[in-house]
């Protein structure tokens, strides 16, 4: 069965803007949960634009399902996750100007800093994840850091503005997720993905996780959040 992480970073989004103590993240991570999200998804950025420290710590001890913490290489996010002990660290790229993750790591120019911090996590007995672009250099590069899984980058494919050009990054996609499954990696995906583009990239097979995050809590606002994530689940039993 194709899992679903559902990413709540946008629950605390709407509480940094007014500055108050609702909606808690925590509460859309249990109710994620109890709508059959197999992982909650978190990032503690830098700038802590949204998710907090107290978000992370609560949504663990609450959780039976597990968390998957995005996070810079930062040296402070890394040692803060050594601390936390997620089920899964997903490393991606950071920048503070950005509105959100513009792009995946890139392993090439970040081995030394990536490598590094996988060494520290992994001595944590942290499972981890990169979160790349459908590239096979980077698939390799992964290989060689001796991660658990990979995380594409789905951010073209979503942005595509004609059916053909979708379908040219599906087919990147695809490639690179033949290779990543052929090296034994755990293959996921996400960024940009929603209700409806959802139903071209669940046909890559190779790959078994989607995290989304957005357009699940965007739905939420007019429907809740369990029909929501229910709606989500429905399309990737389809698959």
């Amino acid at each position: 069965m194709i899992k679903l992480g559902v990413n709540v970073d946008h629950i605390a989004t709407l509480r940094q803007a007014r500055g108050t103590m609702y909606p808690d993240p925590v509460v859309a991570a249990l109710l994620a949960e109890y709508a059959g999200a197999d992982s909650v998804v978190t990032h503690l950025r830098e700038d802590r634009r949204h998710i907090q420290e107290r978000d992370v710590f609560l949504i663990k001890k609450a959780l039976q399902v597990p968390l998957n913490l995005e996070m810079s290489v930062n040296r402070g996010i890394v040692d803060f996750a050594c601390n936390l002990k997620p089920y899964l660290a997903t490393l991606v790229p950071e920048r503070r100007q950005e509105l959100t993750t513009e792009g995946g790591i890139d392993l090439i120019v970040s081995y030394k800093k990536v490598s590094k911090a996988v060494k520290r996590l992994k001595e944590a007995k942290i499972k981890v994840s990169l979160f790349i672009d459908p590239v096979k250099k980077q698939v390799k590069a992964a290989k060689d850091l001796g991660v658990d899984n990979i995380e594409f980058n789905t951010g073209r494919f979503s942005e595509s503005k004609s059916p053909s050009a979708a379908d040219k990054q599906i087919e990147k996609i695809k490639k690179a997720a033949i290779l990543a499954k052929s090296l034994g990696f755990f293959v996921a995906a996400g960024h940009g993905l929603d209700y409806e583009n959802i139903k071209k990239i669940i046909k890559v097979k190779e790959i078994k996780e989607y995290n989304i995050g957005h357009s699940i809590i965007s739905r939420a606002v007019f429907i809740g959040l369990v029909s929501a994530i229910e709606e989500m689940k429905a399309f990737l039993k389809k698959k």
